[in-house]
């Protein structure tokens, strides 16, 4: 089976003085690349929440993002009291010596100032850690049951333009024999009219045609390509990580069906072979997005 690197996993929690919301999104990457939301109260458990990630998602861009509401006033602002006061009375004073008015407006332009307001900030209570450590898990497995289902997919598309390259591989054999004769006969017809027959030594120019179609034949090629695709169909069914093991695979194919096209001579075979490579454009962009 494969997985797909794309997925989306969501859980929220809810605990007595909060509603806590964790999302998880996956993209296609090369590597494992974790990027982090996190309010100030979990930033300590980031180490702990980026090992749960990567234990489980092996590679991908992830995006990782926790929020929460407050469902009480316990974390509002209150005033720095004697903050304000100190504020107030350096004011009051410099006003004093420059003869000038203290107005309604000053309270408000104190609290403007740093430290006005204060928030006090509690530390993380563990069974409130220990609930988000759970929605996390539980958000990976949503994610990771998205990447399998979405895995399925991408399998029976592979599987169907595998199978399509090996058809059309098939289909290359008919051709091959008259492709012989006519190149042989066009080589003929060729020397005849350019040199006449009487000045053409036969003896060497079998040899010559002999070296000719040896270098034209794509027998190896052939049995390598289906050799490369019933691999890339077995490894298919191994268990991921299997994404760039199928990419090596399909360069390979690639490399098979590209010589098969050089060599051919014959715009029948060459049909097949522009057939075989838009099959396999679509497998190289589907295992891009391949765990």
């Amino acid at each position: 089976m494969i997985k797909s690197m794309t997925g989306y996993g969501k859980s929220i929690a809810e605990i007595p003085q909060k509603k806590i919301t964790i999302e998880i999104k996956s993209l296609n990457s090369k590597q494992l690349d974790i990027n982090t939301r996190l309010p100030w109260l979990y930033r300590e458990k980031e180490p702990e929440i980026r090992n749960m990630l990567s234990q489980k998602l092996d590679r991908g861009k992830i995006d990782l993002n926790i929020s929460f509401d407050i469902l009480d006033i316990e974390i509002i602002p209150v005033i720095n009291k004697n903050v304000v006061k100190n504020y107030y009375y350096q004011l009051k004073e410099i006003t004093e010596e420059l003869n000038l008015n203290i107005d309604d407006q000053i309270i408000p332009a104190i609290m403007r100032l740093p430290d006005a307001l204060k928030t006090e900030k509690t530390e993380l209570d563990e069974t409130e850690w220990l609930t988000v450590k759970e929605h996390i898990t539980g958000a990976l497995a949503i994610l990771d049951h998205y990447r399998t289902e979405e895995g399925r997919t991408l399998e029976a598309d592979l599987t169907r333009c595998t199978g399509k390259i090996l058809a059309l591989l098939e289909s290359i054999e008919p051709f091959e024999g008259d492709r012989i004769v006519r190149i042989r006969e066009k080589l003929n017809s060729f020397l005849t009219e350019n040199l006449g027959a009487e000045n053409i030594d036969e003896n060497r120019l079998e040899q010559e045609i002999i070296f000719y179609l040896e270098k034209l034949d794509f027998n190896e090629e052939k049995v390598r390509l289906k050799k490369h695709c019933e691999y890339f169909l077995e490894k298919i069914a191994t268990t991921p990580p299997n994404g760039k093991i199928l990419a090596f695979i399909a360069q390979e194919i690639g490399r098979e069906i590209n010589t098969i096209g050089s060599k051919a001579n014959d715009a029948s075979i060459q049909k097949l072979v522009v057939m075989m490579k838009d099959e396999l454009e679509k497998i190289k962009e589907q295992t891009l997005n391949i765990l």
